[in-house]
């Protein structure tokens, strides 16, 4: 099992490189690209994953870990799959997982995959500061091709306090137990722009939780 304590939340590229050059014995390290983008935009992750990423990265597919049966965008998938999926990629128990993203804004998706470590019980995870943008601002090292990660053994086990049910979140409009933070733009809140995936303002009128939401059950 991989040691019981916290590790950072963000790593910087400097950690990440010299890491890379000099592995921790025990502690093996496992760094997974997590890009997505909104269709609208044309980007195909995967393939720009293959022509250039960290050496020894990964790519975490979004779109595949989720559960594929849901009527609703990226829900979490089950723990029997998570472990499976995240095994494949390489990441043990007792290994550290990096995850960084290639968005302009340095993190975007990435976020979204430590927190479904965290949640199904791995806490040797972090994120990489500033994402793959500031890894090549800094002129360090790349990859091309597809990744081939020696298979690990993963076990997962979904930590209910990193979730709030549909039920949770309408019984605390009376009861105020806990602080709901609506982390959209501000025109989105307000309801003053656009969404920016096509056909989502309805899909929210009928209880649709979107990319980032949690498994509303």
């Amino acid at each position: 099992m991989a040691p019981q304590q916290l590790f950072r939340a963000l790593v910087s590229a400097q950690w990440v490189a010299e890491a890379l050059r000099a592995p921790r014995a025990g502690q093996p390290l496992q760094l997974l690209d997590a890009s997505w983008y909104l269709p609208k935009l044309g980007r195909d992750a995967r393939r720009e994953f293959e022509e250039r990423h960290i050496p020894g990265a990964a790519f975490f597919d979004i779109d595949q870990c989720s559960d594929r049966t849901s009527p609703y965008d990226h829900m979490l998938p089950s723990a029997a799959h998570f472990a499976e999926y995240a095994g494949r990629l390489g990441v043990g128990a007792a290994t550290h997982v990096v995850v960084y993203d290639a968005s302009d804004q340095g993190l975007y998706a990435a976020p979204r995959v430590w927190w479904m470590f965290r949640a199904f019980g791995h806490r040797a995870v972090s994120l990489l500061d500033g994402g793959f943008r500031h890894w090549l601002r800094q002129g360090l090292p790349l990859s091309s091709g597809k990744s081939r990660p020696a298979p690990a053994e993963f076990h997962a086990a979904l930590d209910p306090a990193f979730v709030k049910t549909y039920k949770d979140i309408k019984e605390n409009l009376e009861s105020r137990r806990f602080q709901v933070v609506d982390a959209r733009a501000t025109g989105r809140f307000r309801g003053t722009e656009p969404e920016p995936r096509d056909g989502n303002s309805n899909a929210q009128r009928a209880g649709r939780s979107g990319f980032w939401g949690p498994p509303w059950r």
